[in-house]
């Protein structure tokens, strides 16, 4: 008969090694979500006569709300109006 407490240690590494897998296997799914926002946000930077050049870091601040930093140092936060309109403002 097996000690409790190596059972419990054999089920925290299980439970260990599946929050791995699925960190790992989820991953390149959020970098390329990631990656995709960088380049729409560069394109609306753009369409609204913006310098950006490329927004190279986001952060969000809520949904539908960034804050774009982009690789000629210019930030903006673009975020979505209260009439559904997307609004560029330089930070």
């Amino acid at each position: 008969m097996r000690d409790v407490g190596e059972s419990m240690k054999n089920t925290m590494r299980a439970l260990a090694c599946s929050f791995l897998v699925a960190g790992l296997l989820a991953s390149p799914v959020i970098a390329q979500d990631e990656k995709a926002l960088k380049k729409d946000l560069t394109a609306v930077i753009a369409l609204n006569g913006l310098p950006c050049g490329e927004v190279t870091d986001v952060q969000v601040q809520a949904e539908r709300d960034y804050l774009a930093s982009c690789k000629d140092g210019n930030r903006y936060r673009v975020h979505e109006n209260d009439k559904g309109r997307v609004v560029v403002e330089k930070k």
